[in-house]
């Protein structure tokens, strides 16, 4: 019997057409009491024959029963459960060939309650061809029919060509294509500017030629010190040789090399790794791909997952992983930032499919520590391109005008909110978007005097009237819609301030969090229309509401931060754990003050003397947490 999953067997559970079960009731206990406990895959159907889910288990009875148990059950299962009509089951003889079907199955269907991932085109890679004398480097994407040897893949069209523009500076191995080698009758112009060695008119002999290759070779495998060895050795030689031209060539050679490890790779660590973070806000997930390739970080790649509300980070990650790598390049290891579901077994189907094994690490250290935090960044800022984008806020504003049963579309929004410690230090924030996003030019923070500590609703009606005070004297223009972060009693004061200011064409909208203070479970509360209400967890008005109320809590946080250090009268580096009188004076001294200390980065801080790593980060931290 074969052991490929198209080979697979049906299991023998009868099922109805769709058009005969369209008008009756899924029957869940009769479907699992004849339902196998072997590997497989179901796809669950609605009354019209479309296919909702894509799942693999390796027991199904288990698996599949899972959905129709008593216990608590996410929004988006009960949803999913509720369509159920039919379930057709493929059974596998084993759990990778079920995940090897699933995927398959999920990029042919897109079922609505899978995480699909759109973005499924070749990458470019470095071709070098071996079928001539004098071999060429070049740009490849596509089919690798042609003899030779291809580096990558590269995350995109860009890293490809900074890798060949630097390999013509340090190498100097021809680019050209064939047709344009063979009819030279003189050097071009890259022969003339160093860019090619100009084999075409024999201007190299063929051995110093494949010399040039073999370094280009070792280079794109991450061999740089091996190569910087040789040059060394040959400079030496030719120096003894009274060939100061020659040496003079490998002496600059050299300082190229060095220059590309200090600064533009990564060389710590050799072999192919990829660095995956997956982070999820406001009912959108992102997927960052860093790519290290021999050593060198070559770049990153960006993907936003289709995916159903109520989705995890890990499950996103668990169905992108199988995804994204079977049928294309698998590196020896893929670092993540949080733990995917079913690690062994997606280790062992990307291992058969690499034919190397295969490792995910989700705990690490050292360099791949910082390539992690790199990619977490980067997932922070292309998500946060991805919420302020115009196609997704022009969606969101829609939505929020149909949850709120509005009258029109709003096209100004401001929200406060209240930062403090123990009622220390009081700030209030206002932050302002309109249909282009947040509009930080036109943010504001309130100091709050003369009010009983902690004392919240205070703190907000002096807020608002300070705000609205101003905006009525002309120096500013009013929302259309006022969102406070906080229950009745601070809509309350909303209420009041805008009341005293004759301000009645504004609509007040109070945001409290649920009882366990989930996303997804704020209650809103409309103080015109007098009543509370909730919005669906995947709804992309409250996406928005939740966009703008984190932000409004952000910039509070930062200003109560900054007011506290002030009132303290204290330099910040006193309030770093391990920072003395005589390592504070030795930074100031090294940096020149605070403000060259702040701009200083972690490796920077630790060549201090007695600033080790973990300090180091302390330091970096506490000048870098909450910047707007």
């Amino acid at each position: 019997m074969s052991d490929t999953p198209s080979s697979t067997d049906r299991n023998t559970v009868p099922t109805t057409s769709s058009e005969e079960n369209a008008d009756v009731e899924f029957d869940a206990q009769r479907f699992l009491s004849r339902l196998t406990s072997r590997p497989g895959i179901y796809r669950m159907k609605n009354a019209a024959g479309d296919v909702l889910y894509v799942g693999k288990a390796r027991n199904l009875k288990k698996r599949v029963s899972s959905y129709f148990s008593q216990q608590d059950k996410t929004a988006k299962t009960r949803a999913l459960v509720a369509q159920i009509n039919d379930i057709d089951v493929t059974v596998t003889h084993t759990e990778n060939e079920a995940l090897i079907l699933e995927n398959n199955l999920i990029k042919e269907l897109k079922p609505r309650y899978n995480i699909l991932l759109r973005d499924d085109k070749s990458y470019p890679h470095i071709f070098l061809s071996i079928r001539h004398e004098f071999p060429q480097l070049s740009y490849h994407r596509g089919a690798k029919r042609e003899k030779g040897r291809y580096f990558g893949p590269y995350p995109g069209a860009g890293a490809v060509r900074e890798t060949l523009n630097l390999l013509q500076k340090l190498f100097q191995v021809r680019q050209c294509d064939d047709s344009f080698f063979r009819n030279r009758s003189r050097p071009c112009l890259q022969y003339q500017i160093k860019r090619c060695s100009a084999p075409c008119v024999e201007k190299i002999s063929g051995e110093d030629y494949q010399k040039d290759v073999r370094h280009a070779v070792m280079f794109l495998e991450g061999k740089d010190s091996l190569i910087i060895d040789e040059q060394v050795k040959k400079m030496e030689q030719a120096s003894q040789q009274l060939d100061f031209e020659k040496a003079a060539q490998c002496r600059d050679q050299i300082a190229s090399l060095r220059k590309v490890q200090e600064k533009q790779y990564i060389s710590a660590e050799k072999g192919n790794i990829d660095v995956i973070a997956c982070l999820m806000r406001n009912g959108v997930g992102c997927v960052e791909v860093f790519y290290i390739r021999a050593g060198h970080n070559l770049g990153n790649k960006c993907f936003f997952p289709k995916h159903p509300a109520d989705t995890s980070p890990e499950e996103i990650l668990s169905a992108f992983l199988s995804q994204y790598y079977l049928g294309r390049f698998i590196p020896s290891e893929i670092i993540v930032s949080c733990k995917p579901e079913s690690i062994p077994l997606l280790e062992n189907v990307l291992t058969d499919s690499a034919g190397h094994k295969v490792k995910i690490s989700d705990s690490v250290k050292g360099d791949r520590a910082r390539w992690l935090l790199m990619a977490n960044m980067n997932a922070e800022q292309d998500l946060e391109r991805k919420l302020s984008s115009k196609a997704s806020l022009a969606q969101r504003f829609i939505s929020l005008q149909e949850g709120l049963e509005l009258d029109s579309l709003p096209t100004r929004m401001e929200c406060f909110d209240i930062s403090h410690t123990s009622g220390e230090a009081t700030v209030a924030s206002c932050v302002v978007f309109n249909n282009d996003g947040p509009l930080k030019q036109d943010y504001r923070r309130f100091n709050i005097e003369n009010i009983t500590a902690g004392d919240d609703y205070a703190a907000m009606k002096q807020a608002l009237m300070r705000r609205y005070t101003r905006i009525k004297k002309g120096e500013g223009k009013l929302p259309d819609l006022l969102f406070i972060d906080g229950g009745k009693g601070q809509v309350k004061q909303a209420e009041l301030v805008l009341e005293e200011l004759q301000i009645n064409d504004v609509t007040i909208i109070g945001i409290a969090k649920g009882p366990e203070r989930k996303a997804g479970e704020e209650l809103l509360f409309n103080a015109g229309l007098k009543r509370e209400f909730r919005l669906a967890p995947d709804s992309p008005a409250l996406h928005l509401i939740q966009q703008i109320r984190d932000e409004a809590h952000r910039f509070a946080i930062t200003g109560h931060r900054q007011r506290r250090g002030k009132a303290r009268n204290t330099s910040v580096l006193e309030g770093i754990a391990g920072i003395g009188a005589g390592r504070r004076r030795l930074l100031l001294n090294q940096f020149g003050g605070l403000q060259g200390i702040s701009s200083a980065g972690v490796e920077d801080l630790a060549n201090v003397k007695g600033i080790n790593k973990q300090l180091a980060q302390r330091i970096y931290d506490t000048f870098h947490v909450d910047q707007d």
